[in-house]
């Protein structure tokens, strides 16, 4: 189930940040950040949950945290 999720978040991840770039709408990117959170908040606790304990799955948990403060202040400094 995280597997399928993860996959459709790479890909929502990827296409906005693609429109984005395209149509130079910069006021997308909090959002960007936003599903880049879910993704790598998915993919950390995916890592865990495969009880591969080791660095990268709570390393991404941790960056997953730090990007959330990010988007969240992108969200409130835009408006």
């Amino acid at each position: 189930m995280l597997k399928i999720i993860r996959i459709v978040l790479q890909i929502s991840v990827i296409g906005m940040a693609g429109y984005a770039l395209i149509s130079s709408k910069m006021g997308l990117l909090p959002l960007v950040m936003l599903l880049a959170w879910l993704f790598m908040l998915v993919a950390g606790f995916e890592q865990i949950e495969k009880n591969q304990k080791e660095f990268w799955g709570y390393a991404y948990v941790v960056i997953a945290l730090f990007i959330f403060m990010v988007s969240w202040q992108g969200f409130f400094q835009g408006a």
